[in-house]
């Protein structure tokens, strides 16, 4: 039988059942839970101050009535950030190279935040779809051309996020072969592949945090232009 690099993005069952509900429950158990003491531990203070700079760094330029999004956005960032980086564990799966899952976070998300400006403010909301000072012959244009770039902004988000994890599991996957047929060939080239294999490793990881923090930066200067 063979084995084809893109197997790994593949879902995962168990006697035919999905496995991927609980690649996506397993981040949260990872979590610790605050305690009932009086001084938190340092796992604790380090994780409630990721969270506090994330989210004044996030909502800083936001108005106060889209403060309310910063538990969800937080949270958001967080899972994506857990799931990035344990699919980069041997034998683990990604569930954010699925397209299906990542449109699943974007698509609610982005529809939510145009729902919310077309309540508040619809003039300023529709007023996206066609520059100030637009020649007459190109408001027709214009608006078709903004409409569909505001359509696909949830698409862009989604396809963004599973190219890049799904590239770098490729190379790594690639990379690892390649140094695993050359180790009885070519010992010395097997090895220079081999910290090229950790170099990328250590890439990898930055641009699985990378990617969750631009998913919900742009995540949140939707929200802005709607708030």
């Amino acid at each position: 039988m063979t084995v084809s690099f893109f197997d790994q993005f593949m879902s995962p069952t168990l006697f035919g059942i999905p496995l991927i509900a609980l690649a996506l429950t397993l981040p949260w158990i990872m979590f610790p839970k605050p305690s009932s003491r009086w001084l938190n531990s340092r796992l604790l203070t380090l994780q409630a101050w990721f969270i506090n700079r994330f989210t004044l760094q996030i909502f800083q330029p936001i108005n106060r009535a889209g403060h309310k999004w910063a538990a969800l956005l937080a949270s958001l960032m967080i899972f994506l950030i857990s799931l990035n980086l344990l699919g980069l564990l041997p034998y683990t799966f990604t569930p954010t190279t699925q397209l299906s899952l990542n449109m699943a976070f974007a698509v609610p998300l982005w529809l939510a935040t145009v729902i919310m400006g077309m309540r508040s403010q619809p003039t300023h909301a529709l007023g996206h779809l066609l520059p100030e000072g637009t020649p007459t012959l190109l408001i027709p244009i214009l608006i078709i051309i903004e409409t569909i770039s505001l359509f696909i902004r949830p698409i862009a988000l989604a396809v963004r996020l599973t190219a890049n994890l799904t590239a770098g599991h490729l190379l790594i996957q690639l990379i690892a072969t390649g140094a695993f047929v050359l180790l009885p060939l070519m010992p010395m080239v097997a090895g220079l592949t081999s910290v090229l294999l950790v170099l990328l490793t250590l890439l990898e990881v930055a641009v699985a945090m990378i990617q969750a923090y631009v998913f919900v930066l742009l995540m949140s200067l939707y929200l802005q232009e709607n708030v």
